[in-house]
């Protein structure tokens, strides 16, 4: 008996366009919502919550971070804490006045007044002395906290807690934490660049590293000029032959992946590719200032007689075009003026006003452009060193390291502008009022940036790191 059937050819059913959008109307949504599944401006919100606690926790005012790092310790008491008791006491014997503290190097001379004059500045009336009188032009915009603390009086480890929240070498980055908790809202920049002005700090590149969190969260170094990062182009003939190697590593990458499984050095370089990929086209864009109106540029200091300020003019001028582009953290680093960095242990005339005239233009043109442009309102500038400078004298006209008590400033997302927080005592020393720890000040910046410091965390070593320990208070005083 023959059981088969019999052949019979298939007539398809004739469907109008207009069937055929009813009928499949209702996945579009779907489509549409895979589409930006990929996209990681949105799915870091959504697939990674569990994990990472992604996406804000409270309220929003800053979605982006410009961090003005002064490498080596700007002295307080010549730039935003004027203490008049220096002037009377100057070349008196500081341990006849008060206790002083062993220091870094324990050459400690007299009292030193500041070779500087305070002024009282805009409608808060904010003093800031003659090393920054275009800062100054802004100080109603400052938030100034006078009773920053460190526990570290060495550069390195300073340096590593300033950025990481410990002293220890290898924890991640501010940066990375920001991105961590956040993810980028750029698919074709980095979350995290450190645009470089010359001087890498001490600690090295581990300042901007990702600890033990994915590597694909570490800051990405730039330099101020030029296409920014080294082989941005690329070098094959044509773009097919490009995307041709491109989809040979993706499959010697599937492989490996099927064999050994997720890793994340793996995972992160596959990022990194991708994401190289995608920056050929942006890094040129955002690099490029050609387009920059000439009176913008000259608001900066591009046009400044010091090369050094028209270094630092050239990272503040890209730092706002990458925040247009919606990269999340950047760090500037200082240029490498004449005198060191920030850290004078002798001269400390020539080496603050040769670093300050390096920054103060085109710091004061980055917050007047962003207010102009109603960005201020949206971006947190933060501007700290690891620490301060002693009030006295190290050997004759310089200054130690001071980690007592600093000062720091925030300015934008939604800090509360034109205000002090905190005093040191009367000689500019330590901090007395309101004394500010570097786990406080994270958590502050965490908070504008719409993270609850104590959720943003991530499984190490066997219990829940973040980047403020164990530790960490908002202060709500600089907040509006």
């Amino acid at each position: 008996m023959n059981n088969s059937f019999p052949c019979q050819r298939y007539r398809p059913t004739p469907v109008t366009r207009r069937d055929m959008l009813k009928r499949s109307a209702s996945g579009f949504g779907a489509l549409a919502l895979s589409a930006l599944g990929l996209d990681r401006a949105y799915s870091s919100g959504i697939a990674d919550l569990g994990k990472a606690l992604h996406g804000p926790h409270h309220k929003v005012t800053a979605k982006n971070v410009i961090f003005l790092y002064m490498d080596g310790g700007p002295s307080q008491v010549d730039t935003f804490d004027p203490k008049p008791l220096l002037d009377k006491f100057d070349g008196k014997d500081p341990g006849a006045l008060f206790d002083v503290e062993p220091t870094q190097f324990n050459n400690n001379g007299n009292v030193l007044a500041s070779p500087w004059k305070f002024k009282q500045y805009g409608e808060s009336g904010l003093p800031v002395s003659s090393l920054f009188p275009h800062v100054a032009s802004c100080a109603d915009d400052l938030a100034v906290i006078r009773s920053m603390t460190s526990e570290f009086p060495e550069h390195t480890f300073a340096n590593y807690f300033l950025h990481t929240g410990s002293g220890l070498q290898g924890r991640p980055s501010m940066g990375a934490w920001v991105n961590y908790g956040l993810g980028s809202e750029c698919n074709n920049l980095p979350g995290f660049v450190v645009l470089n002005g010359g001087l890498v700090p001490p600690g090295g590149l581990d300042c901007f590293g990702s600890g033990f969190l994915p590597a694909s969260y570490q800051g990405s170094v730039f330099l101020p000029k030029g296409t920014g990062v080294a082989n941005i182009k690329r070098t094959e003939a044509t773009d097919q032959e490009q995307l041709s190697k491109l989809d040979l590593v993706r499959q010697l990458d599937g492989f490996a992946e099927s064999q050994f499984g997720k890793h994340d050095s793996l995972e992160s370089a596959i990022r990194n590719y991708e994401l190289a990929y995608s920056m050929q086209m942006a890094v040129p864009e955002v690099m490029s200032l050609a387009d920059e109106p000439a009176h913008i540029k000259k608001m900066y200091g591009m046009e400044a007689e010091f090369e050094h300020t028209r270094t630092y003019a050239a990272q503040c001028l890209i730092a706002r075009r990458m925040i247009e582009s919606g990269v999340r953290f950047i760090e500037l680093t200082c240029p490498n003026t004449r005198g060191d960095r920030w850290d004078q242990h002798s001269n400390l005339k020539e080496g603050h006003e040769n670093n300050a005239r390096a920054v103060d233009q085109p710091i004061a043109g980055l917050l007047k452009d962003l207010k102009q442009r109603d960005m201020l309102k949206d971006t947190l500038v933060v501007w700290a060193g690891e620490f301060g400078r002693t009030p006295f004298a190290q050997g004759a006209n310089g200054r130690d390291h001071n980690q007592f008590g600093f000062t720091v400033w925030m300015a934008g997302g939604g800090v509360k502008a034109g205000t002090v927080y905190g005093a040191t005592d009367e000689w500019g020393y330590k901090a007395v009022e309101n004394r500010v720890e570097m786990h406080d000040f994270h958590a502050t910046m965490l908070h504008l940036m719409g993270v609850d410091h104590t959720r943003s965390t991530f499984r190490f070593g066997g219990r829940d790191m973040r980047l403020t320990d164990v530790k960490g208070h908002v202060i709500h005083d600089v907040i509006a």
